[in-house]
């Protein structure tokens, strides 16, 4: 046991842990207990604590959870005396000696991406149609197992950081574009495939010889919140009156009890409402910004969240209500799935529309308090909205659960440790079967079994 407990103990110091954690007050509790469990683990192989990160405390810079602008700063402090940084999503669960011991059967002094493999069954626009030819050739880290790089591929890529400006566009995908960026056309290493490194929960059996796994699938903090506390606004206009909006009565609208439909021309048999903005081809934020204004006033019911979709976003309002359940509506909560623009150079982060955009009252109260406005009717209004909360320097939250495009564009092996709450689109499906496959709860008691189990890790 000696010289396997010497071999961990040195080596527990070389490794880096980041947790990829965010700034509201949810996820810094649930990044907190994270780092707690990975020090308490490490206290009873070793005196010496390894160093574990949150990431979102590390600087004021909002592009951080680009990973590729920490790069610099990860080999400056830990360049000479680490051989590993491990990067963890909030959920995930460490076994800290199988993974020191898996780690140690790799060359520290050469160049490793480390991960378990997700790749795209067919070209998406998510990966900007990358690989058309052969999409699954690619092969990316499925960020909830962990993910691994060594130092001397830490060093070269800050280098390349520092001397190279980061491309000042979008960021959708960011574990696709993390190893899009680290392949470098074939320059730099491919992703290495660690079994070891899983998504299956904790209490599985096949999670014997993993060192992650995954916590709950849907984190729940106590009771769902009430519908009565939502208010959804749905965008749509009159061209798709007859496609879109009967689907969205086919399949969620039951769910919700304070719900109406905001066109460009009111039609008393859906009923929509004309709040007086002429459709947009492009962004709608004219519509948005006065969805906005109409939930502070006293025309709708006073509720507590406010969730702004597309009229071809599918959702599950049941869901949603539990995920709510972990956040405060008193503080200024904007959550949905975070995309980023203009990261590497001082840019923002925003909520990508057609996933579903949520918002506390504080928070949109905040916005319009501002003095926030469009630079025009047809200005895209997440994009918009997101410029509005840097300014504010409040927290743009993400959750993967939200999908601002179909199934279908996302790794399956991604999907299968999800219970989504939201898709986007009518491309080339049949939208009720796509809300009847991913987001339907027929029997309520099967997802709430999963629920229950897990209630308990996440109090």
């Amino acid at each position: 046991r000696s010289s396997i407990a010497m071999i961990l103990f040195h080596n527990l110091r070389e490794i880096v842990f980041v947790i990829q954690s965010q700034s509201s007050s949810f996820h810094v509790r649930q990044a907190d207990r994270q780092r707690a469990d990975l020090l308490k683990q490490a206290h009873s192989l070793t005196e010496k604590p390894p160093v574990v990160l949150l990431l979102h405390s590390l600087s004021d810079n909002e592009g951080d959870w680009s990973i590729l602008p920490l790069l610099p700063y990860l080999s400056h402090s830990f360049g000479k005396n680490s051989s590993w940084i491990v990067f963890l999503e909030e959920e995930t669960s460490v076994r800290m000696t199988k993974l020191v011991q898996v780690l140690a059967t790799f060359d520290k002094n050469k160049e490793w991406f480390l991960g378990k493999p997700l790749h795209d069954e067919e070209s998406t626009i998510i990966h900007h149609y990358a690989f058309a030819e052969n999409p699954s050739i690619f092969k990316y880290p499925d960020f909830a197992a962990a993910w691994a790089l060594s130092i001397p591929l830490v060093v070269r890529l800050a280098n390349k950081v520092r001397d190279e400006p980061l491309k000042s566009d979008f960021t959708i995908d960011l574990k696709h574009e993390v190893a899009l960026y680290i392949w470098d056309n074939g320059k730099g290493p491919h992703l290495t495939a660690v079994p070891e490194l899983c998504t299956e929960p904790e209490d599985s059996p096949q999670a014997l010889y993993c060192a992650t796994t995954l916590g709950s699938e849907l984190p729940m903090c106590g009771e769902a919140v009430n519908k009565e506390d939502i208010f959804v606004a749905v965008k749509t206009c009159r061209k798709f009156h007859s496609e879109r909006v009967p689907v969205i009565k086919k399949t969620w609208e039951k769910d919700a009890i304070f719900l109406e439909y905001y066109s460009d021309h009111a039609d008393p048999s859906i009923p929509t409402i004309n709040l007086g903005v002429p459709n947009t081809e492009r962004g709608h934020c004219g519509k948005t910004f006065a969805i906005l204004q109409r939930f502070l006033s006293s025309d709708v019911p006073n509720t507590k969240w406010l969730l702004i979709v597309d009229d071809d976003t599918l959702i599950s309002i049941p869901r949603l209500r539990v995920l709510l359940s972990c956040y405060d509506p008193s503080e200024p909560v904007c959550l949905g799935e975070r995309y980023g623009y203009g990261l590497s150079q001082g840019g923002y982060s925003y909520i990508t529309g057609g996933g579903g955009m949520v918002f506390s009252r504080e928070a949109v109260v905040r916005l319009l308090n501002s003095g926030c406005k469009c630079y025009s009717n047809d200005a895209p209004d997440d994009m918009v909205l997101g410029m509005c909360l840097n300014a504010l320097g409040l927290p743009v939250t993400h959750s993967p659960l939200f999908h601002q495009a179909r199934p279908e564009d996302y790794a399956r092996a991604f999907l299968a440790h999800q219970v989504p709450i939201s898709f986007h689109k009518h491309w080339n499906i049949d939208p009720v079967a796509v809300f009847n496959k991913w987001l339907r709860d027929d029997l309520r008691a099967k997802p709430s079994d999963g629920l229950n189990r897990s209630a308990k890790t996440e109090l």
